[in-house]
């Protein structure tokens, strides 16, 4: 087992010392394919007798191999005294006894590491046999049942955890005992899911997914290698466009001191406190005189650029006014134009909903004469960066603030790629939104400074300044929302991410969705610039009720 798991999986395990422990112990683990016994076994120095279907045991030569490793069968329907006699002699042994406490193969809803119940047999068995249990998580195994996954050189990843023993408790009395072991059990296989999302970033695809899908084979498709060749190209022509327009821009005198004096400030903040957004008087006398459509105020923050110090949205209110929901808009990075904005915002408002179309710092309304649209917004002056972010979000939180206290109460946000990054950023300090649909979102600072192909020259002037990912790291609290939790509830947090996209990666989206345990993922065959996940947005949000 040991050499065919090593030929077609790369296995990656954490807490080995829980599972070579001396003594016998009960070893309970979830269960996502018919491979996972021989890989928990293959990892750990010292035997397992796996407690395994009785229905394998009269199938010829399955059977005898069973016996051979010292498997011994259980009834899934019914206690098997046999069984459970066989169990505790082995374990008061001083053996490993391994069960599937979910009593069979599962997934998603079904499954204990999605919070389905535990049968209580691995309790009983622990406390009757005085032994402690140590839980484990295996996750990807279920992909080796497709065919392709062991194909040479594939080696598709494995990931197991064992945690801490757990006690069976012989000072409690034996209900008590056997509560206490199985909410200890439950909250143990949470944990160690939890520590291998983290600790791996692992995607969608590699949480548990059913063994027929998994068995599936995926039909060729040339339409889709067409868009997917299309839209690497298009956003290969934005990344050149991006590096080419961030070649205009130098340090300007921000060095690595700078940096480091600037983020050892930042440390000191929470969200809450760098993102605070103070009452603004201008904006509450605009949003009276209702001057048109436009609302203008005073930007919290003063830049050195007096266009940009000058906020502004655009409103489109409904019939139903103040009654009425309000979403904001965040555009994109060097958006091209603000039409498609205004014509979404129209059919927000055929739909019952306020619209207002934000500018973000240096955009539209308040690019710096001789510049272009959002070409300040990101550069190699990581300073500026983070305060344009702050900038954007502080004033989003000041038209919320300003709208409610003019009786406006409910509110969404839609944000597509730099503006989904910042509405990420809206979710990490405000808790009462009804939605947020973020598109494309940049989630992941870390890859979006130091992996991006759209930053290859901002990369080129951070190295040239000495600035350090280590040093860029600190900010993360404050910058990066795949770094941090929300604080609206997460059910209320849409993630749409382009399945062809190489900026925003989809695996980052997929890490952040599976963190904002609650929230929802839609996926979109598109790259990271076209119109159709607006669309699809926006009907998901329809059929949502939002």
């Amino acid at each position: 087992m040991k050499l065919l798991f090593g030929y077609s999986s790369r296995i990656y395990v954490v807490g080995c010392e829980h599972i070579n422990r001396a003594g016998g112990f009960l070893l309970a683990s979830n269960h996502i394919s018919h491979f996972d016994p021989p890989i928990i076994s293959s990892v750990a120095r010292r035997k397992i007798d796996w407690m395994a279907m009785a229905e394998f045991f009269p199938i010829p030569g399955l059977g005898h191999f069973l016996r051979a490793v010292d498997a011994f069968p259980a009834a899934r329907d019914r206690a098997d005294r046999k069984t459970i006699r066989s169990a505790i002699k082995r374990l008061k042994d001083g053996r490993i006894v391994g069960v599937f406490p979910e009593g069979g193969i599962r997934d998603g809803a079904c499954s204990l590491l999605e919070g389905a119940p535990l049968r209580a047999g691995a309790s009983t068995l622990a406390h009757m046999a005085g032994v402690p249990i140590v839980p484990c998580v295996i996750l990807g195994s279920d992909r080796l049942y497709g065919p392709r996954n062991w194909m040479p050189l594939r080696r598709t990843p494995v990931w197991i955890a064992f945690g801490q023993a757990i006690s069976h408790f012989p000072e409690l009395e034996k209900s008590v005992a056997r509560a206490r072991i199985e909410q200890e059990l439950a909250d143990g296989f949470q944990r160690l899911y939890a520590e291998l999302r983290r600790k791996f970033q692992l995607t969608r695809d590699d949480l548990p997914h059913p063994p027929r899908e998994r068995m599936r084979s995926q039909p060729k498709n040339p339409r889709r290698r067409l868009h997917r060749a299309a839209a690497n190209a298009v956003d290969f022509a934005m990344c050149v466009s991006m590096n080419l327009v961030q070649s205009r821009h130098r340090l300007n005198g921000r060095s690595a001191e700078e940096m480091d004096r600037y983020v050892v400030e930042c440390e000191k903040l929470t969200p809450h406190e760098y993102y605070a957004a103070p009452k603004d008087v201008g904006l509450i006398a605009a949003i009276q005189n209702a001057n048109g459509s436009s609302l203008t105020w005073r930007s919290p923050i003063e830049t050195e650029f007096p266009r940009n110090n000058v906020a502004r949205a655009d409103f489109f209110p409904c019939g139903r006014g103040k009654a009425a929901p309000t979403v904001f808009m965040l555009h994109a990075l060097m958006s091209a134009t603000h039409i498609g904005y205004r014509r979404w915002a129209a059919r927000f408002n055929e739909l019952g909903w306020n619209a207002c179309f934000v500018h973000l710092p240096y955009h539209y309304s308040r690019v710096p004469r001789g510049h272009w649209n959002g070409e300040l917004a990101i550069t190699a002056d990581l300073i500026r960066n983070a305060e344009g972010l702050r900038q954007g979000v502080i004033e989003v939180r000041q038209l919320i603030g300003a709208l409610r206290d003019h009786g406006y109460s409910e509110f969404g946000i839609l944000g597509t790629s730099y503006g989904g990054w910042i509405g990420a950023l809206l979710a990490m300090v405000e808790r009462d939104l009804r939605f947020v649909a973020l598109m494309c979102p940049i989630v992941n600072v870390e890859h979006a400074i130091w992996q991006n192909p759209g930053t290859a020259f901002m990369r080129r002037e951070l190295r040239r300044a000495k600035i350090a990912p280590e040093l860029v790291a600190r900010h993360f609290h404050l910058s990066s929302p795949l770094h941090n939790e929300p604080a609206c509830d997460p059910a209320r947090v849409l993630f749409v991410s382009g399945d062809f996209d190489l900026i925003a990666r989809p695996a980052d989206i997929d890490a952040i969705q599976q963190k904002w345990r609650g929230s929802e993922l839609l996926r979109v065959p598109q790259g990271h610039f076209g119109y159709r996940v607006m669309r699809e947005t926006v009907m998901r949000l329809k059929e949502r009720g939002f």
